[in-house]
């Protein structure tokens, strides 16, 4: 069964707390979404306070895939750029699907979703995307029509001794209208 999408839906706790367990349980199983394993909910939830604080100030916006059980399945985050000259292109933060969904396609669902979402915001051009390397994450983005356009050797500091490229990634936008 495929997952529903929304954009922007309403913050409450049933939604703060499924994103909190999706976060802890994908970086639990090792996903690179911006903790090492193991971590709490309660790590977690002041970057997440952060991210819906930047949504109410309308820096950020929220795509949220739920499964057949209405859980929160599957994230992506859109940051808006406040530099003038780089307002064409959006950044897309903590992209997760739950590891119980993984193998099933919801990640090609989730960018396709994220890639039709930014087609409707205006101005916007280009979807950019940051990636861990050593996990293949830029295979898999490279599967799904973005384009590795920079990188940082050893930028990430995952433990002592276990420095990992920061990869850059985009993904043009045709426009279809």
């Amino acid at each position: 069964m495929a997952l529903t999408f929304a954009l922007d839906p309403s913050v409450d706790p049933a939604l703060r707390d499924g994103v909190l367990d999706l976060w802890a349980d994908v970086s639990n199983a090792g996903g690179a979404v911006g903790f090492v394993p193991p971590v709490t909910r309660e790590a977690i939830r002041p970057e997440l306070v952060k991210q819906f604080a930047a949504m109410s100030e309308g820096r950020m916006r929220l795509l949220v895939g739920r499964d057949e059980d209405d859980a929160v399945a599957a994230t992506a985050f859109f940051s808006f750029n406040t530099h003038r000259l780089m307002t064409h292109w959006v950044w897309l933060y903590t992209v997760m699907v739950h590891p119980k969904h993984q193998g099933k396609g919801y990640g090609r669902d989730l960018l396709a979703a994220a890639a039709e979402a930014a087609r409707g915001f205006e101005g916007i051009e280009a979807i950019r995307l940051t990636c861990r390397g050593g996990l293949g994450l830029e295979r898999f983005y490279g599967s799904c029509g973005y384009k590795e356009v920079g990188r940082v050797p050893g930028a990430i500091r995952v433990e002592p001794g276990d420095d990992r490229d920061d990869i850059t990634m985009l993904l043009p936008l045709a426009r279809l209208d």
